[in-house]
């Protein structure tokens, strides 16, 4: 139940009974990066939250996303993270600390991403953690100036990949697009067309997927598309063109978008184009609703960040929604907002463990232990994930890019599989590099 005076906030204790007790073995994880003196001279002003959260082994994290938008909401997100909340209480906190667990409405606007941190700085919370927004630039400087960590952020606006105090789990929409390419490259396509939001954040994606097919001189096409529309059946024909073997297709639009855009392509009924997409633009769930296998997305291609959702590296994902999950919200373990929120909350997990049982669980010393320079294994969902100085990108817009890697995935039998299962470095197309000999 929400609050009054504060409607986009909820509130969850943690305490609440499981559904059904299980025990389950969690990842172990360890955490990172000494980060510059100058950087945390940056943010040490903001302290006070420290001096507030008391040794009296409570601890309050927050956790937002936008619900009841329409296109962006990712209510799930923040119905897991209340999940793991219950959960950790149940097995006796977090590094002995009960757990206070608080979500917001981020309402996909900036207001509603500015409200929604301010609430985190009131409530002393000790990190944001395995939260989606666009608003970066609104939401980054206030944690910024209370010193609150912002740990696993989907990674969908500049600040989360350049603020010293967000530790990013994932590589955000450019690493996809990145993987994408070379996934095309992998499997043969000679012309490329990236159907993109016609936006300044398109742009961006155009230059990364150009870097990744140049050096195999693979044509690449540029399809700008409205970034919200219920017809995409011109888009579709421009696409699918003369439809030759080695056309090949990947789309960058969203959700949603990518939805409209299905139903007109499976009407053309191409023969010979290759499609693909990014995890995000479509996931398990899409593939099922589309008609698996004899739908538009059977044989489609995907890259993503982490596994699909049939890996066993999600097993324990799976247990803690079914024993500590509400009913009220549904929770799809194929969302990869869920699947960032859950890696968050580990690294979080094991932040605590670093920190010591029993020791105040404070923003400073969240980050002291993540900018130790100790990578953390998170157990199989992603590499090893640093945010030391050696582990930065070397870009001035996205230093904290530091997990590089993508999965190439692709439907079979109307599952996301994994063609060759790991993961692929695209590091070197993010900074303008040559492939490696």
């Amino acid at each position: 139940m929400e609050p009054s005076g504060n409607p986009g906030q909820r509130h969850s204790t943690g305490g609440g009974q499981p559904v059904r007790a299980r025990q389950r073995t969690m990842g172990a994880l360890a955490a990172s990066v000494a980060l510059l003196p100058a950087l945390l001279s940056a943010s040490a002003c903001g302290d006070h939250a420290d001096a507030a959260a008391t040794a009296d082994r409570q601890v309050t994290l927050m956790t937002w996303a936008p619900a009841d938008t329409g296109a962006a909401d990712r209510p799930g997100m923040t119905a897991l993270a209340e999940a793991i909340g219950r959960e950790l209480n149940a097995k006796g906190g977090l590094a002995g600390h009960q757990v206070t667990v608080l979500t917001c409405n981020e309402r996909n606007t900036a207001d509603g991403a500015t409200a929604c941190a301010r609430q985190a700085v009131s409530a002393h919370a000790s990190a944001v953690v395995g939260s989606y927004s666009q608003f970066g630039g609104n939401f980054v400087p206030v944690l910024e100036a209370a010193g609150i960590p912002y740990i696993g952020g989907y990674g969908l606006s500049t600040p989360e990949f350049s603020s010293p105090l967000s530790y990013p789990v994932d590589g955000g929409t450019p690493a996809l697009i990145a993987g994408s390419g070379l996934q095309l490259v992998e499997v043969g396509c000679r012309t490329v067309t990236l159907i993109r939001p016609d936006t300044r954040a398109g742009d961006t994606l155009l230059g990364y997927l150009a870097g990744a097919l140049a050096p195999a001189k693979v044509k690449l096409i540029d399809l700008r598309a409205p970034e919200q529309s219920s017809d995409y059946a011109a888009i579709a024909a421009k696409s699918i063109g003369a439809d030759r073997p080695g056309d090949c297709i990947t789309s960058a639009l969203g959700a949603e978008a990518t939805s409209n855009l299905l139903d007109p392509y499976r009407r053309l009924g191409p023969k010979n184009t290759v499609l693909a997409s990014v995890i995000g633009s479509f996931q398990q769930s899409v593939v099922d609703s589309t008609g698996g296998d004899s739908g538009p997305l059977g044989g489609a291609y995907a890259t993503g960040w982490y596994p699909p959702e049939s890996s066993h590296v999600w097993d324990a994902l799976r247990t803690t929604v079914h024993d500590y999950g509400s009913s009220d919200t549904p929770i799809d373990v194929s969302d990869p907002g869920v699947q960032t929120t859950w890696v968050a909350y580990e690294v979080v997990r094991q932040a605590a463990e670093r920190v010591g049982d029993g020791k105040p669980l404070t923003p400073k010393a969240l980050r002291n232990v993540l900018d130790s320079g100790e990578p953390i294994d998170t157990a199989g969902a992603t590499p090893p994930l640093n945010w030391g100085m050696t582990s930065m990108l070397p870009s001035a817009d996205s230093p904290r890019l530091v997990n590089t890697s993508v999965t190439y995935q692709q439907v079979k039998d109307g599952r996301l599989t994994e063609p060759h299962p790991g993961f692929v470095d695209v590091r070197w197309v993010l900074v303008g590099g040559k492939p490696p000999a």
